[in-house]
């Protein structure tokens, strides 16, 4: 069995008493609930361990659609790690937290024409070009400019991940990148390699998330090698970069496999090297974008039950004061997640199945179904649910007029803010008034 919850957790009998070196009842007592927590050790020793995984010779790239807070952008950018992201918001919030722009990635399938400007403007680091309508604008762009603008062309594989539907994204169906299959993608290169203005660094591709084995990550290695060989053969140059996405899987409740980010890494950098050399081509820099697997682990949220309800013989619930506002991946993506009780240290007490409920008014806000927690359950007892750092704030609203929760960072005994907690004031400052 693994452990869903991060490093800095302290679990005793079942029960979530601390994190961080500081009080789970202190956090939400002083900051409320639902509560976003971020364990620091956890999410900076994911960031060391890739780094240190993938070695110099590599880059590594903070997904930061996983969770794109100022404050995680900085603690990313003072390890080292590039950024990569995919609007003009993630990439406002990278300026806002100093990251370096030359280690920046741009990403997005639909990249409107000021965010192009801006990622030229600002001087990004690599723009990946997913389709020929926005390689036209960037040429435009760029000339205009009077700049070079360094691109990755991104490849639609035809690669099937072993994954989630909504998350696979190297399939031919995919709408991201620029089909090989099609012949898009060697259009795209052509182009890039004969306008000035624009440099082809390399290409990336990505073709899902929540993987649990390097197959699809040796399989599109194995494609993009062989493309290498191409364009040389075509074009006579070398491109000297591969980007394969990010994508490896977590645990979300102690039956989930995890794998090992350092296994993930070896087996990846070997495959670079035997298809390199099978294909008599120099082997290439490696980027890998990692968010959900540095991010997920780290984080937790913190609930107040407000209502215990059972239906006898059939289901009690314990309805809690967030749900889908705050992490909809389980009605979205039918996700499971472990949920334990939180508080003071208590002895073992006997337990019985509950159906952990939000607030909404939808029957599928459901946060986890059939959870064992404490018979005697009760209003205003504390629940925890691990691995929610990725996606969960990343994908919140404000379903049913609900503020956002507060996101703190734990660490050495003491909590910080990372993010304050919305108010109603907030909810209509957009408003207009008739």
């Amino acid at each position: 069995m693994t452990r869903p919850f991060p490093r800095g957790a302290v679990i005793d009998n079942g029960r979530l008493t601390g994190i961080g070196g500081v009080d789970v009842r202190s956090l939400a007592s002083e900051f409320g609930t639902p509560l976003y927590v971020v364990d620091e050790a956890e999410l900076v020793g994911r960031m060391r361990e890739y780094r240190g995984a993938f070695g110099e010779g590599a880059t590594v790239a903070y997904a930061s659609k996983a969770l794109c807070v100022t404050g995680v952008l900085q603690l990313a950018a003072a390890e080292g790690l590039s950024v990569d992201v995919a609007s003009r918001g993630e990439l406002y919030t990278a300026q806002r937290a100093s990251f370096p722009m030359e280690r920046v990635i741009f990403h997005g399938n639909n990249k409107a024409p000021a965010e192009l400007r801006d990622a030229v403007d600002l001087g990004v680091g690599r723009v990946v070009v997913d389709s020929l309508t926005e390689l036209e604008r960037l040429t435009s762009l760029a000339r205009d400019a009077g700049r070079e603008v360094d691109v990755l062309v991104r490849i639609t594989p035809g690669v099937n991940a072993d994954t989630h539907t909504h998350i696979a994204t190297g399939h031919d169906e995919a709408k991201f990148g620029l089909s090989l299959a099609a012949g898009l993608a060697h259009t795209a290169i052509d182009q890039v390699l004969k306008t000035d203005g624009l440099r082809l660094a390399g290409l990336h591709s990505h073709v899902g998330s929540q993987l649990l084995t390097s197959a699809a990550f040796e399989a599109v290695v194995r494609t993009l090698i062989v493309l290498l060989g191409d364009i040389h053969r075509r074009h006579g140059v070398w491109l000297e970069e591969l980007n394969v996405g990010g994508g490896l899987a977590i645990a979300y409740t102690p039956y989930d496999p995890e794998p090992s980010i350092t296994q993930y890494a070896a087996a990846l950098l070997d495959s670079v090297d035997q298809e390199a050399k099978a294909n008599g081509v120099p082997a290439p820099r490696i980027t890998v974008e990692p968010g959900r697997s540095i991010a997920g682990p780290a984080g937790i949220t913190l609930y107040t039950v407000g209502t215990v309800k059972d239906v006898p013989g059939v289901v009690s619930f314990a309805a809690v004061d967030g749900g889908m506002s705050d992490n909809v991946r389980p009605s979205l993506y039918g996700a499971r997640y472990e949920v334990v009780p939180a508080g003071a240290p208590s002895p073992p007490r006997d337990a019985r199945p509950f159906d952990v409920v939000g607030k909404h008014c939808e029957s599928g806000d459901v946060i986890a179904a059939g959870v064992w927690l404490p018979a005697d359950l009760r209003e205003g007892d504390l629940l925890a649910v691990a691995a929610t750092g990725a996606y969960g704030y990343s994908m919140a609203s404000n379903y049913n007029r609900l503020a956002r929760p507060a996101m703190v960072l734990v660490g050495d005994g003491h909590a910080r803010l990372l993010v304050t907690r919305e108010t109603t004031e907030d909810l209509v400052a957009h408003d207009v008034v008739l």
